[in-house]
């Protein structure tokens, strides 16, 4: 099992959202970044974890926690010219970008704010949303820090 970060902003796709879906499952799309659909294509696995991270926001942090539920397949909004994912260059023979389905796990109590991630740098050396220029909406968490989050939130 492997354990992931995604990024997404609260107005746009909260951990509350997630709670409310169907099922709570939802497909993670709007993934447009050529890294983040590659790891998503040859790394994510049903039944790994990712953290719900709330980002462009005013208290950035980890919020809660879900499973991947599916393997990535063509993310269907880079073929619709009316939404706002659209990518012209994208055609069903030759998807370009990809998506996977999340499953609501569980939301925090406690999140756990950046600012506690940074003040507790040399724990979490390697978290790669702490790295300078990291700009990836999904990265991967290694098993100590995945851990140490988890102490974090009061979620053990």
């Amino acid at each position: 099992m492997a354990y992931w970060l995604m990024k997404s902003e609260p107005d746009c796709f909260s951990i509350d959202d997630l709670a409310s879906r169907p099922n709570r499952t939802e497909a993670w799309d709007g993934v447009r970044n050529y890294q983040v659909r590659n790891m998503m294509r040859d790394d994510m696995q049903p039944g790994d974890l990712a953290f719900f991270y709330h980002s462009s926001c005013p208290q950035p942090g980890v919020y809660g926690e879900m499973e991947i539920v599916s393997r990535a397949y063509p993310d269907p909004t880079q073929f619709d010219p009316e939404h706002e994912h659209y990518d012209a260059g994208a055609k069903p023979a030759e998807p370009r970008w990809l998506l996977v389905e999340v499953r609501f796990r569980r939301k925090f109590e406690r999140p756990v704010l950046l600012e506690a991630l940074r003040a507790q740098e040399a724990r979490f050396k390697g978290l790669r949303i702490l790295e300078r220029g990291s700009r990836l909406s999904v990265v991967p968490v290694s098993a100590p820090h995945w851990k140490a989050i988890l102490k974090l939130a009061g979620a053990t």
